[in-house]
């Protein structure tokens, strides 16, 4: 087969990859769509319940009503598919990954879902009502608190994407050590500026409040330094050298083999 023959044969696959990805999340987004209502007020509960009396959330636009819910039964849809979609990943990308790169891939995969996961509920059960109690604590006398379900729904969404990256920071971290783009003793050395960068962090992408900041940059750097202890725990367990010295081996067997068929 031509070189111009397998490049088609591989759009032709990740097409049909892609196709299969929006086909299961449109499944998905169908019952959610019935729901929408009510996943929507499930989404709005951390700042419905700091509301001060009298204080509700508005739409302020005639199509606003319908399309937030709709969004959020689509991203429903998207987390609940989750599992089907890496599936259709890996299918795409196993086929030319040698044996330890699959074992190594597929855990990867996994855990760093789960990480951003992790880091959602941790936005929403820890640090979206603490924010939002600080938020309306401040408001000023005869303030109504009035916000705009649209643009509530882009600051969740914000604070979700924060805080789910800010949670794969181990998953960095062990790749880098991994790999050999730095050492453990970089990566100690670095802590100083981890510890600023985090703040600096958590002062770009969430609210101009102490508690925020507090709450994406505390658990980023304790997230640093659990990459740090789970680099060293594998580096003593699998030493870069030996897997180097694994992967050469193995590449060098199966272009033997190849010059043999021919």
């Amino acid at each position: 087969m031509s070189t111009e023959e397998t490049f088609i044969s591989h759009l032709v696959e990740l097409r049909a990859r892609l196709v299969r990805i929006c086909g299961g999340i449109l499944i998905g987004f169908l019952p959610c769509s019935f729901y929408a209502r009510e996943l929507y007020s499930l989404l709005a509960l951390p700042l419905l319940e700091k509301l001060p009396q009298g204080g509700q959330m508005i739409a302020t636009e005639v199509v606003t009503p319908f399309f937030v819910p709709m969004k959020v039964a689509m991203m429903a849809a998207f987390v609940i598919t989750l599992p089907h979609t890496l599936y259709q990943i890996w299918a795409f990308v196993a086929p030319g990954l040698y044996s330890h790169e699959k074992r190594l891939i597929l855990p990867l995969v996994f855990v760093s879902t789960f990480l951003f996961l992790c880091g959602i509920a941790f936005a929403y059960f820890a640090a979206l009502p603490l924010v939002f109690e600080f938020i309306t604590h401040f408001a000023p006398e005869g303030v109504a608190v009035m916000t705009d379900i649209g643009k509530y729904l882009d600051f969740v969404l914000t604070m979700f994407v924060a805080f789910g990256i800010t949670f794969e920071v181990p998953i960095f971290v062990v790749l880098l050590a991994h790999i050999g783009v730095v050492s453990i003793e970089q990566l100690k050395n670095a802590r100083r500026y981890v510890l600023v960068g985090a703040f600096v962090i958590g002062a770009i992408f969430t609210p101009p409040d102490i508690v925020s900041q507090f709450m994406l940059a505390v658990p980023l750097y304790l997230l640093y330094e659990a990459g740090i202890l789970v680099a060293n725990l594998i580096s003593r367990s699998t030493p870069t050298s030996r897997l180097i010295r694994s992967d050469g081996g193995h590449r060098a067997r199966k272009a033997g083999d190849a010059g043999t068929s021919e």
